[in-house]
């Protein structure tokens, strides 16, 4: 899963001791790298509830309006006003724990306790206590209390599903000696344990490397929280919206107000009227429920090994419409294996392997490097006993590294090995032998394979002064092939990009004939993949050109560097881009896309801290899963904003505009109360647990506040001018002669309850338990609050007859079976992967 940094600042100097620190050192670790507070206890729960209740305007609404009913004698209801807030209070209790329930249950699963060693001595502290550095001992079935290696146990398994989301154990071994790569080394997962994850099996010991937010569950956790609460561009679009809604719902309460004193109607009506009016009109519910999405987006990305940073990808993630995929790595395992051997006539393979190792580092991290220090190793070519004497580190210009050494003997020999053209020009040779080279490099490539050339040449102090790299001279020494396995899974996760429309561009350093053959391989651009070099791509631009980059499938021989000029690009055409990168070169790149990805296992910090996502098993098909999810949530969020203008709609204008007319109020305040009971709690937990079908879904609109398009616009219009036809009709017919408001109240409230239980289930599907749930407690609510005599007295409503039941459950029916004819046509429009589909839909 997860390839970590080991750096050297955060561990003991004797850090495989088993002293442990002293606890004057652990005090000061403490001052430098902080608590262990991995996620926030949810204490003061009773105090935050009340912050949040006391931000609902539903309930200064029912306090007011009791005031207004007790200041001129109308005693029952007040009271009946002041026991609504009952109900309300508990649905915001209700809501308010779901919204911290994915916090709270992470929370869970951390430790409270743990037996840290302090000065040679294991003792109990809380876990918060632990520090960065500890030696801590955990016991099978206890969690581990932060990140740290394991330096000792035996038959260890761990228990990491609340990180990945796999129920298997993973295998845990003993780091037996520090890595010697570097500052910060890469240790492999297999000695980690993690905080959030239990010990299954063993007794391991655990060197602490990292706690709090910079473990991998605090940064699950910290940035579930800042999704809930970032202001995003969609979110600023909905928060204008509402400003908008308020003012004009401001301004027709005035008018409401003005208009029912006119009508002869006292200041009491006139009151209870506007601010009647303005709950029903206040859109309190867009904005509580895109931040509850935005969390919920935020945590279900983590369990898909996409550990989102900041709140604004979970928006852009579902937009993207082109991805730029490194290929080592992402694409492909990154395990290279040296595969085929060329040697140049009159130099032994072992020559070969020794040069191409004399021209390697261990330290520099590169794949390649390793694969021939590997080969070199295994074959017993350790190479000539020699000195360095200088090296020239690989460059995107130069596309080569080179060393010069001294053998036994106190000879000076070149060595450079790098990418085939670049190689084969520096070297002495015919223009046939140059042909026969070029067509040995392109049949290796044209297999897959990732071809480089290595030369050497033998100096003396009169060709080779010192100080600068020779470019030319050098007897070519042969060709070395690599192979690096596509990942499982790869190609359909490409296949799954097509069908919904996200084109995919490979980006690798390889060969252009390397690239088009894994590029085949996973199903990219079909049996012709369209592959340039990176420096096509800068040409491009400087034509004006760069709109045609969408149609590439390959970026081939591309330098870091250029992964900048592609983005934008790209992002002038149109498109909405995610981009992958691991290196500091890759950090401008990951800053302009519109969603950056860095590999968890192989990225530099640097990388990661720019990245708006960090994969942590830096696959492909991760990605891929991320849009989904993405995707799904906003289609999810669609369906619940959808639900909320159908039956706001309906609301708003037979609440102003029948008192308008001069009829008596449609709505009460109790009746208020009683739409938001259903209302709120439908928006928010119905649809957010909808899932997928398994494939991609269409995409949100590409702009960052269009969220439906004009089609989908006027199926809500249409819907909603219905269901208010509907409800303004039976209000009317139904009351009739005087002293009948009370039966056109109940059948009005009838006809919009179940109006809200068919939409629910139209947009759901019914697909899961809450919104079957929720459908049924609607229709049954309202059946008991209209027949039940003392009830509907309590509510100045009057029981209906069964026919008028049946015309409200007609007009449901109507409704759900208007809205699944709309989506149908919707989806008939659209043609998954077709230009002309999405051209449509986006219309």
């Amino acid at each position: 899963m997860l390839r970590r940094a080991l750096p050297a600042e955060r561990l003991p100097e004797l850090w495989l001791s088993e002293r442990g620190l002293a606890q004057a050192e652990a005090d000061e670790r403490r001052r430098r790298f902080g608590p262990n507070d991995i996620a926030e206890a949810p204490g003061g729960a009773l105090r935050a509830l009340a912050a949040d209740t006391a931000k609902d305007p539903m309930l200064w609404f029912l306090a007011l309006t009791s005031v207004l009913y007790a200041a001129v004698g109308q005693r029952v209801e007040a009271l009946t006003l002041l026991v609504a807030i009952v109900p309300l209070v508990g649905m915001d209790a209700f809501l308010h724990r779901r919204t911290r329930a994915s916090t709270e249950g992470l929370q869970s699963r951390l430790a409270a306790s743990a037996r840290v060693v302090r000065d040679g001595v294991a003792r109990d502290v809380p876990a918060t206590e632990v520090v960065v550095g500890d030696l801590v001992r955990v016991a099978t079935g206890e969690p581990f209390p932060a990140d740290g290696v394991v330096v000792a146990g035996a038959g260890l398994q761990a228990d990491e599903s609340a990180l990945t989301g796999e129920a298997y154990p993973v295998p845990k071994a003993p780091l037996a000696a520090p890595p010697r790569d570097g500052p910060e080394p890469a240790v492999e997962h297999e000695h980690w344990g993690l905080a959030g994850t239990r010990l299954l099996t063993g007794a391991a010991t655990l060197r602490v490397a990292y706690t709090g937010g910079a473990t991998v569950y605090g940064e699950i956790v910290r940035s579930a929280v800042r999704g809930a609460h970032a202001l995003t561009p969609l979110q600023g679009a909905i928060r204008s919206l509402v400003t908008v809604l308020l003012a004009a719902a401001s301004v027709v309460c005035l008018i409401m107000a003005f208009a029912r004193l006119r009508q002869g109607h006292g200041w009491l009506d006139a009151l209870v009227s506007a601010v009647t009016l303005a709950s029903a009109a206040l859109p309190e519910e867009f904005p509580v429920v895109f931040t509850f999405f935005l969390g919920v987006g935020v945590y279900r990305l983590a369990r898909r090994q996409a550990l989102v940073r900041r709140a604004v990808s979970v928006e852009n993630i579902g937009r993207i419409s082109c991805i730029c995929a490194d290929k080592t790595g992402t694409i492909t395992e990154g395990r290279l294996s040296l595969t085929h051997l060329l040697p140049a006539p009159g130099v032994p393979e072992r020559r070969l392997r020794v040069l191409a190792a004399l021209a390697s580092r261990s330290e520099s991290g590169d794949p390649l490097d390793a694969a021939i220090l590997r080969e070199a190793a295994d074959a017993g070519a350790r190479g000539l006993p020699v000195d360095l004497v200088a090296t020239f580190p690989f460059t995107e210009g130069r596309r080569r590294e080179s060393a010069i050494v001294r053998d036994a003997d106190g000879a000076l020999i070149a060595v450079t090995k790098g990418a085939t053209e670049v190689v084969l020009a520096m070297c002495e040779l015919g223009d046939e032998e140059r042909a026969a080279w070029d067509r040995e490099v392109g049949e290796l490539a044209a297999s897959g394979h990732k071809v480089i050339a290595c030369a050497w040449r033998a100096l003396d102090a009169g060709v080779w002064p010192g100080g600068d790299e020779l470019a030319r001279g050098l007897r070519l020494a042969g060709l070395l092939a690599f192979e690096d396995p596509v990942r499982d899974g790869v190609a359909h996760a490409v296949g799954l990009c097509r069908e919904a429309g996200i084109h995919t561009i490979m980006v690798t350093g390889d060969h252009p004939l390397t690239a088009r053959a894994v590029a085949r391989e996973i199903g990219l651009g079909g049996e012709a993949p369209a592959v340039i070099a990176g420096d096509e791509i800068e040409a491009r631009v400087a034509r004006g050109e760069g709109a045609t980059l969408r149609r590439v499938d390959v970026i081939a021989r591309a330098a870091p560097a250029q992964k900048l000029a592609l983005v934008r690009a790209l992002q002038e055409a149109g498109e909405v881009v995610a981009v992958t990168g691991d290196g500091v070169n890759d950090v401008p790149a990951l800053q302009a896309a519109d969603v950056g990805i860095a590999m968890g296992e192989r990225g530099t910090r640097s990388a990661r801290e720019v990245a708006a996502i960090v994969l942590l098993d830096d696959n492909f098909r991760t990605i891929v899963r991320a849009v989904g999810e993405g995707r799904q949530l906003f289609q999810n969020l669609r369906a619940s904003f959808q639900y909320l203008l159908m039956i706001h709609i309906p609301l708003v204008i037979t609440a102003a505009f029948i008192p308008l007319a001069g009829y008596p109020l449609l709505y009460l305040p109790t009746h208020i109360v009683w739409l938001e009971l259903i209302i709120h709690p439908t928006a928010l937990l119905v649809f957010q647990d909808v899932a997928g079908s398994g494939r991609l879904a269409r995409a949100a609109a590409r702009d960052g506040t269009r969220f439906f398009s004009r089609r989908e616009w006027a199926a809500i219009a249409v819907v909603g001018a219905l269901l208010t036809l509907a409800v303004a009709a039976g209000y009317l017919a139904s009351q009739g002669e005087r002293g009948r408001v009370e039966h056109g109240r109940a059948m009005a409230l009838a006809v919009l309850t179940l109006a809200s239980a068919a939409l629910t289930a139209a947009l759901s599907r019914l697909a899961t338990r809450t919104a079957r749930a929720v459908a049924a407690g609607t229709v049954a609510l309202s059946l008991v609050l209209v027949q039940t005599p003392a009830l509907a007295r309590l509510l100045h409503l009057e029981p209906l007859h069964a026919g008028d039941w049946a015309l409200a459950g007609a007009v449901g029916a109507g409704v759900a079976a208007l809205v699944l004819a709309l989506d149908a046509a919707a989806r008939r429009a659209y043609t998954p992967g077709g230009s002309r589909g999405r051209a449509r839909w986006r219309s």
